[in-house]
């Protein structure tokens, strides 16, 4: 089941943090880098991030978590995390569908990951993502952005 989650509550915050951090630990290893901005949340910063979060639950349990900003016809994928024990089970599939089907009115989706992080790559470039850019941050350390046009529900 997915569902809006409200990240102002520290208990769903802490929930949040608890798929984030493993989630992102398996992205540092991938791209060789540990300074990722996702690995210094804190309940605080998670609840003044301004993001809409909405969050996918197997039974009962915080599985995966989707947040967005929307703003001028585009819908800004800022997180798309799954917990590494559910890992290839389809949950960040459903997750973006999901922000597909529910931001009507929005019709182009953005996001960027790690260079390196071939797994997010690939599962963008299936879901019908194309590549726009890539972004030296440091040495040693690039980001690779994508857009997608929405496909239109009847």
């Amino acid at each position: 089941m997915i569902e809006k989650i409200d990240i102002t509550n520290p208990k769903i915050a802490e929930e949040v943090l608890s798929v984030q951090i493993p989630s992102y630990k398996v992205e540092a290893e991938l791209i060789n880098f540990y300074d990722i901005p996702p690995l210094r949340d804190s309940v605080s910063t998670l609840q003044q991030c301004g993001e809409t979060f909405y969050g996918c639950y197997l039974d009962g349990e915080l599985s995966g978590v989707i947040s967005i900003k929307v703003e001028k016809g585009l819908i800004d994928i800022h997180r798309l995390m799954v917990h590494p024990q559910h890992f290839r089970q389809g949950i960040a599939k459903r997750l973006l569908a999901f922000i597909e089907r529910v931001g009507e009115g929005n019709e182009t989706l953005i996001v960027s990951t790690g260079s390196r992080n071939a797994p997010a790559i690939y599962f963008y470039e299936k879901n019908g993502f194309i590549k726009t850019g890539e972004t030296k941050v440091m040495d040693g350390l690039s980001i690779t952005s994508f857009e997608k046009k929405k496909t239109r529900y009847r």
